[in-house]
């Protein structure tokens, strides 16, 4: 069994844990750099999911040929067998050691720790670094890495602060488990939705419009304007009311439903005009407050569901805007239920089942239930009432467990009103998203003081279910497209089929199939250029179109077509109505 070595210099045996294995790997990066770039000064080196990096400053500017050397050097550290040892040294001993070092880094991490702090370093061969392990025991334990990129990393993660060079790489016991994630991860590099979404012309940035600020050009629009209508028709059969709010409202609002308090900091600068104090909207909760608050309503009215596609806007650091993903205004398919206590359960239970209908529609398998609650220790964080949140939490959780859900618990991720649950999908890239919410609310209600007139003639404060099921139609086109790898269902495919005429003799043929299949509702195009049949086809299989429809002129003279899949798949000889009746099978929501 390996062998780690922790920061009391104690030798043990365990089984192989990957971030013990990838923490040394950065260590005899960490090595190699100072051998190749002496005045290489470290910063912070820590194994992370995926492997590990290290922040160095550095003058020189490094690149992806300097990885290869800094490989090389590492296979010598790891070949000369360094046998790796622990110390320990009081908190001035470090400073001075340290600074011995010229390593500013590390004496600025140890000034900001307590007077009495001990602290840890590990040594191999003529390098030390600061670091509470464990680590392997010897360098030679390292026999499978792949070192990546070289980005840049602010340090402490502070745009005011110096911006450092970070590398990242990865280590695995085999290498076999290694040729597997870079599998993945290239796999991964051909799901992104930034790469995908300009190959297919779906959405588009522009410095002169702004960081997180993404453009959806015409089949980027197209597949979300269905994805729009088809929530909006699901939540109005089930007895939704649609509303449309401004994006922009009074700080008093907010001021009053607390959400000033918890959110200034992500939201954009107040706008002064006149003697009003304007800010753009970060949520819709206290909008939909009021639209209730517009009328008096009675106990039969209740439960009372208040939805819309909402825009909003949170200011997030232009380092972190990424895509769709994560962007600066985003559209919300977002709803409020307004239900009286005896109504809690059954509207929850409503919303569960309208989230697995909605993922058994899109095929979702891979997803968890998370009940996200409070941290009880964070006062500031959440609205201090732990009445209200004892009530909250253990309703959720009796509701969740009558409904028969499998959950899991996460403390600190609740919303400052309320616990929440949070539905997890797994992506196409790995990554764990939060799509679909429902929070319990107990304390808007109380703050924009909602009524309704119960049974016994008096006023009652009514519960608010927070609800989203395709959370941010931005977030979600981000899944969605990694999701498919850009091979979107047919009812979804922003052109559904694409009708390829051999020459100019067929086009007018072409164009009458065309008008056919729009006139029953389906999204077609035509390539009428003069390029060779085999070119059409080509660039028709990148665009991802699901059809492609051959005519020659055989197809012209007999009226059929011949039909070129997107899988790969071919059919001859088909008529105009058996086409139209395979269209309409493979555009239902399952296929």
């Amino acid at each position: 069994m390996p062998k780690f070595v922790n920061n009391n210099n104690e030798v043990f045996e365990s089984e192989l844990d990957l971030q013990v294995l990838r923490h040394t790997a950065s260590h005899i990066m960490a090595q190699a750099i100072k051998r190749l770039w002496p005045d290489a000064k470290l910063a912070i080196g820590p194994a992370i999911d995926t492997g590990f990096y290290y922040d160095i400053d550095l003058d020189y500017r490094l690149s992806e040929n300097d990885l290869v050397k800094i490989e090389e050097e590492m296979k010598k550290i790891i070949k000369e067998n360094l046998k790796i040892e622990s110390f320990k040294l009081s908190r001035d001993e470090a400073i001075n050691f340290m600074k011995s070092k010229n390593e500013d880094y590390k004496v600025e991490l140890i000034e900001d720790l307590g007077e009495d702090e001990e602290l840890s370093f590990f040594k191999q061969g003529e390098f030390t670094d600061l670091c509470v392990g464990p680590h392997m025991t010897y360098t030679k334990a390292l026999k499978v890495f792949k070192l990546f990129n070289v980005t840049g990393a602010y340090w402490r993660g502070d745009e005011h602060n110096k911006m450092l060079q970070r590398i990242y790489g990865t280590a695995f016991a085999t290498k076999e488990d290694l040729e597997k994630y870079l599998s993945d991860l290239e796999e991964a590099k051909q799901r992104d939705h930034r790469k995908l979404g300009k190959e297919l012309e779906l959405f588009m940035t522009h410095e002169l419009v702004g960081s997180g600020l993404p453009m959806y050009l015409p089949n980027g629009s197209t597949i979300r304007r269905i994805l729009e209508r088809y929530i909006v028709d699901k939540e109005v059969a089930m007895g939704y009311n649609h509303v449309y709010t401004p994006s922009l409202a009074n700080v008093e609002l907010y001021k009053t439903s607390g959400h000033w308090d918890h959110y200034k900091d992500d939201m954009f600068p107040v706008m002064e005009i006149g003697s009003e104090k304007l800010v753009l909207r970060p949520m819709n909760c206290p909008h939909h407050m009021l639209v209730y608050k517009n009328k008096l309503h009675s106990y039969r009215d209740l439960p009372i569901r208040i939805g819309e596609l909402a825009h909003d806007f949170r200011y997030e650091d232009s380092g972190a805007v990424c895509g769709l993903e994560r962007v600066r205004e985003m559209c919300q398919n977002d709803a409020h239920l307004f239900v009286r206590p005896d109504q809690i359960k059954e509207e929850f239970k409503k919303v569960v089942e309208l989230i697995l209908s909605v993922y058994k529609d899109f095929g979702f398998t891979d997803y968890k239930f998370r009940l996200s609650l409070r941290d009880k220790n964070n006062k500031e964080k959440y609205f201090d009432d732990d009445e209200m949140w004892e009530r909250a939490e253990s309703q959720l959780r009796e509701i969740l467990v009558e409904l028969g859900v499998d959950f899991y618990e996460a403390e600190g991720e609740a919303a400052f009103y309320g616990p929440k649950l949070d539905v997890q999908i797994k992506s196409a890239v790995g990554h764990d998203v939060s799509v679909s919410t429902c929070q319990l609310d107990f304390l808007l209600p109380e703050r924009f003081e909602l009524e309704y007139i119960g049974e016994d003639g008096k006023p009652h404060r009514p519960v608010v279910i927070h609800r989203a099921i395709l959370g941010s139609m931005d977030r979600f086109m981000c899944f969605l497209i990694e999701e498919v790898k850009g091979a979107f269902p047919l009812w979804l495919a922003p052109v559904q089929a694409k009708i390829l005429p051999i020459s100019e003799n067929e086009v007018e043929y072409a164009n009458s199939i065309r008008e056919i299949l729009l006139q029953d509702g389906y999204r077609v195009e035509t390539d009428s250029s003069n390029e060779k049949i085999g070119y059409k086809i080509r660039n028709a299989q990148l665009q991802k179109i699901p059809y492609m429809l051959v005519l020659g002129a055989k197809e012209k003279e007999e009226n059929k077509i011949s039909i070129r899949m997107r899988n790969g798949d071919k059919k001859d000889n088909v008529s105009i109505e058996e086409l139209l009746e395979e269209l309409r099978e493979n555009s239902r929501l399952s296929k």
